[in-house]
């Protein structure tokens, strides 16, 4: 090869290393974001073609454009650090190279906090969070294609499965929305599914063969608990329905007591409050009178067919609502047990539903 030559490819190979040159822009950064106490740990995988990142961040409850601030983080890979008590923000990370920079990574939201399981713990009272109203109409779907047709006042839907833009769509549309999730319960279809440490997993549910008893005494469900309310503040949700609130009265596999429900259970609600979200109070009937001022309102199935709806006074006598399912296929088959039903409900002032257990929408009866 003659000299010039030579020369030309080693000034090429220097222009290269010293001017990377990029075919386009980096694409966004998929993260995950871990808490502990008031540690945060943000990762994510390397982008091709991306020589520098930065962290994007807004203070949860948002502010305004404002705001939005950015630090450079170099070419690291893994952000960590020490933060305070209830330090509560927005994050993303954007990747850039000499073309620009990419799009936002998805935006988590985290909330850091120390978990405190107390049965003597206080209220959350004051806050701007949504506080539906008695005899409020609704539609209770956790499974199939949500119907978003139903001229209702609140939709209760499954946390995990409902994009968020369906639920800004039924927002924009005047209803308010609640999130499912079961906090008493391992389910193994979740994502977050293995977070949970086999030994908090305890007994099947009777009559549902993915789902577990879980050991709510532990730091690490509480802490999974309280991610899953962060993804309902971050989706949008304007409130949620914990699930399975009542492991101690069940077969568990744990030695659960009343004191230890009771301190889960208000745990749950203080947490939901501080998010800015609703929280109701599945079934428990056995402590309602003690956790009425923690909750806004309670979803309750089969207090008809069981004759316990008295028991659910209290929180109509403080002007919270009473979301009432029932399966019995007598309310489903025969009208005129339906009607008796409906007239016994509107005089409680519950809102009560007739439908499948499997809550898909194959059918739909509303006492409203």
């Amino acid at each position: 090869m003659a000299l010039a030559q030579q020369k030309n490819y080693l000034l090429i190979l220097i222009f290269l290393f010293c001017f990377p040159v990029y075919a386009e822009k980096p694409v966004a950064p998929v993260i995950s974001v871990a808490t502990n106490a008031t540690h945060i740990s943000i990762q994510w995988q390397p982008v091709n073609n991306s020589d520098s990142y930065q962290l994007v961040y807004a203070p949860f409850p948002f502010q305004g454009s404002n705001s939005i601030a950015r630090i450079d983080i170099g070419n690291s890979h893994e952000l960590a650090t020490e933060l305070w008590e209830d330090a509560a923000f927005y994050v993303a990370i954007i990747a850039n190279n000499a073309e620009g920079s990419s799009h936002l990574s998805n935006i988590e939201l985290f909330f850091l906090s120390t978990p405190i399981l107390d049965p003597d713990a206080l209220p959350i009272t004051a806050g701007d969070w949504y506080k539906p109203e008695v005899s409020i109409s609704w539609h209770w779907q956790l499974s199939g294609s949500i119907n978003e047709n139903y001229p209702v006042d609140l939709y209760d839907i499954d946390l995990f499965n409902t994009p968020a833009q369906q639920i800004a769509n039924l927002k924009m549309s005047g209803k308010k929305v609640i999130c499912y999730f079961s906090a008493g319960s391992y389910e193994n279809f979740r994502t977050d599914k293995d977070k949970f440490h086999t030994g908090e997993l305890g007994n099947f549910l009777d009559g549902w063969p993915n789902e577990q008893w879980l050991d709510i005494r532990t730091h690490n469900v509480a802490n999974i608990m309280t991610s899953r309310l962060d993804l309902a503040a971050l989706k949008g949700c304007d409130g949620v329905e914990p699930d399975n609130m009542d492991g101690y009265l069940n077969a568990s596999g744990f030695n659960l007591t009343a004191a230890d429900q009771l301190a889960f259970n208000k745990f749950i609600a203080n947490e939901a409050h501080k998010r800015g979200l609703a929280v109701g109070l599945k079934n428990d009937l056995e402590q309602i009178e003690l956790l009425v001022d923690f909750f806004d309102f309670s979803v309750n199935e089969q207090c008809h067919e069981f004759n316990e709806c008295t028991l659910l006074k209290p929180f109509i006598n403080q002007g919270k609502p009473v979301l009432n399912a029932e399966y019995l296929q007598n309310y489903i088959s025969d009208t005129a047990a339906r009607a008796g039903l409906c007239t016994q409900s509107l005089n409680l002032q519950l809102s009560s539903l007739i439908l499948p257990l499997d809550l898909d929408d194959s059918f739909h009866f509303n006492c409203h």
